[in-house]
């Protein structure tokens, strides 16, 4: 068996794997992207680090339904998630857990700071 094979059954291999910081950071945006409904090019990601652990910071703006059909009908608000604080607590969240799970890296947390609304003619924001 060459030295250079993958795995040896049931056994680790010693080296290390790294994930460059780009790949974390576009991995970071997309998340972002997904769970506030914007375009991933319109987000920014930094990181810092916070005693071993990453620590995310994310500048955007938010999805949002055009203001004079929530006027004609306030229930778009909840059907897009409920308010602008409400939709970014739950993103945070589901943000470290997307990022955690998918790259394996540990982050300690997640700061957003909204910047803007994008107008969203259609459909719900998840």
């Amino acid at each position: 068996m060459s030295s250079t094979a993958p795995a040896v059954r049931g056994r680790e291999l010693s080296g290390h794997n790294r994930i460059s910081t780009q790949a974390l950071t576009s991995l970071a945006k997309a998340a972002a992207a997904q769970y506030l409904g914007v375009d991933a090019q319109d987000v920014r990601a930094d990181w810092a680090d916070d005693d071993g652990l990453l620590a995310l910071s994310l500048i955007t703006p938010v999805s949002i339904p055009p203001l004079n059909t929530v006027v004609v009908d306030p229930s778009r608000v909840e059907g897009i998630g409920g308010s602008i604080w409400d939709r970014t607590v739950r993103a945070k969240a589901a943000i470290l857990a997307t990022v955690t799970e998918l790259s394996g890296s540990q982050l300690s947390r997640v700061d957003i700071r909204i910047t803007g609304a994008s107008i969203s003619e259609g459909g719900r924001v998840k």
